[in-house]
């Protein structure tokens, strides 16, 4: 596809111009994101979709409430694009008032974020029939999870952010796969998401979905989660939920095929856009948890 040509500045450096002393094309942020693997053509399809360019500077409409001694900005309810990469399924979600729009999602083994994100995300603004510009905000799962998938659904939602100039949220990628059970009879459930060798990321979540216990990673054996076992029924779901059944009795509830999903990040997103609890589209990184380990292939 062909990019837009933009006229050389007033000081007509070489920096400007290519070896034939002629103007250079000029990318979009876009083409940042093949550091780290992505396709930027299928996400720049989206942008001839806006037709636009919403204007600078633009800001959620809204209001004040008060909240004790606090003043909380409220704002109107909007369209939020929603990405997850954390693990090894790729999910993009379009919900409004937190009600889910479209939804593209894709889990494979194979970690096919960089190939997939992008489509997916032209993919659900087509099922909506919406354009880029109507955006009031994206969201992406924060992490814990996978180092590389982070890097490739945070990059993208902050390259979304800054052109569009809207809010980004993150949604922390345990919480919404708890969400996931959040009409199961137990007492506590416990996302689990598996780390490598015998450790796995996790927190604890009462019935009601309340944080009862921080999300720290931690080694399996045989008195983990005894504490909450006691109390009463506890589900264990994910990926590291599966390392768990080898060391634990058979009186936890285990459900191993549980992964994150946008379809769970609606909601919460939805919560943080209404309150006006955004990042810094600068600043904000993912929350990793654990260094990045770099790893040999098999074979």
């Amino acid at each position: 596809m062909e990019f837009p040509e933009v006229a050389p500045r007033e000081n007509n450096s070489d920096n400007y111009l290519n070896k034939n002393k002629e103007p250079r094309k000029r990318f979009s942020f876009l083409d940042s994101f093949s550091a780290v693997g992505c396709i930027p053509i299928p996400l720049w399809r989206c942008f001839e979709m806006s037709k636009a360019r919403p204007e600078r500077n633009r800001k959620p409409s809204g209001s004040f409430l008060v909240a004790g001694n606090s003043y909380i900005f409220a704002t109107d309810m909007g369209l939020i694009l929603n990405l997850e990469t954390a693990t090894t399924n790729c999910s993009v979600s379009i919900a409004k008032d937190g009600q889910l729009l479209a939804i593209k999602e894709h889990d494979t083994p194979n970690y096919s974020h960089s190939e997939q994100l992008h489509v997916f995300i032209y993919d659900v603004l087509e099922m909506a029939s919406l354009p880029l510009s109507k955006l009031e905000a994206v969201a992406v799962s924060k992490g814990p999870g996978s180092y590389t998938g982070l890097r490739i659904g945070v990059s993208a939602a902050k390259g979304l952010c800054f052109s569009l100039d809207i809010p980004l949220i993150s949604v922390p990628t345990l919480e919404s796969m708890a969400h996931k059970h959040k009409n199961k009879e137990v007492d506590y459930i416990i996302p689990l998401l598996d780390a490598r060798r015998m450790e796995v990321y996790s927190c604890v979540f009462d019935s009601h979905l309340d944080e009862v216990r921080e999300t720290k990673a931690e080694i399996i054996d045989g008195n983990s989660f005894a504490a909450f076992a006691k109390k009463g029924k506890v589900l264990l779901l994910g990926s590291g939920a599966e390392k768990c059944k080898e060391f634990l009795p058979t009186s936890f509830d285990f459900d191993r095929t549980t992964v994150p999903s946008a379809r769970e990040m609606a909601v919460l997103s939805d919560k943080k856009f209404a309150v006006g609890q955004f990042e810094d589209v600068a600043y904000f990184e993912p929350y990793y948890l654990k260094d990045f380990m770099l790893t040999k292939k098999k074979g």
